[in-house]
């Protein structure tokens, strides 16, 4: 029997993830705020699922159903904490202080609580895979999108530390970075967006990412080299570049 937990799988990646992961013999554990896409997710899917309606801001609830989840199961082979929010922000706008607040909340503070949750329960067991959804736009900071930056910058950076915690325990910590993947969360950009996935086909490449325990891996691997580049921008050649880019519309419900 295969033990999974995933976040955000109301939609998006996340559910393509539970599609992906979907078999007889696994039992799946779906987190997002709303349950009825869940249900309906679940019902077309071979194996058994666990569907808890609850938003990772709230970490009483999520330490509840990571309990019920052992407690009903065992210890997960794999925890994916893929919830994440994405919204434009200005940071000369005191107004979006809100945004930044909410982001930092579900992308870095909701992801921590996510793998807490679960990884006493796997450390003790030797065994499984803690993996952490953080994106490309975490290695600059993207014009219009300080906050969603700044989150998953923080989360990479969480995720590194947790890994050299785990080291030694027989659990692995396998941060992810996505470019463009064609979801609700993308599906609203008004720009053109380079190597933009299917959400099945992400699923699949970050499926064989965790597979292979990878420290640090980004999707797809066009988007490596894009990151690769942009990292290497001396900040002047780097400021000059990204004030021409596209912004992310800051009018998005959170």
């Amino acid at each position: 029997m295969t033990r999974i937990v995933i976040t955000g799988a109301s939609g998006g990646l996340g559910a393509a993830l539970a599609r992906h992961y979907a078999a007889p013999d696994a039992v799946i554990g779906l987190i997002a705020r709303r349950r009825e896409p869940m249900q309906a997710l679940a019902s077309g899917l071979p194996g058994r699922f666990e569907i808890h309606a609850l938003d990772v801001s709230d970490h009483a609830a999520l330490e509840r159903a990571a309990r019920d989840f052992c407690a009903r199961h065992g210890a997960p082979d794999l925890v994916i904490a893929n919830a994440g929010l994405s919204v434009g922000t200005r940071g000369e706008e005191g107004a979006d202080l809100v945004k930044l607040q909410r982001l930092l909340e579900v992308n870095v503070t909701g992801l921590a609580a996510t793998l807490a949750a679960f990884a006493p329960a796997m450390r003790a067991a030797r065994r499984g895979t803690l993996c952490g959804i953080a994106s490309v736009a975490a290695f600059r900071g993207l014009p219009g999108a300080g906050a969603y930056s700044a989150s998953k910058s923080a989360a990479v950076q969480w995720l590194e530390a947790l890994r050299v915690e785990m080291a030694g325990s027989g659990v692995s910590v396998v941060t992810l970075c996505p470019g463009y993947i064609d979801t609700p969360m993308t599906q609203v950009n008004r720009y053109r967006m380079p190597f933009l996935l299917a959400p099945d086909e992400a699923a699949r490449r970050v499926a064989r990412a965790i597979r292979a325990r990878r420290r640090l891996a980004v999707i797809p691997w066009q988007m490596a080299l894009v990151s690769l580049v942009l990292r290497a921008l001396p900040a002047w050649l780097y400021d000059r570049f990204a004030a021409r880019a596209p912004r992310k519309p800051r009018d998005l419900p959170l």
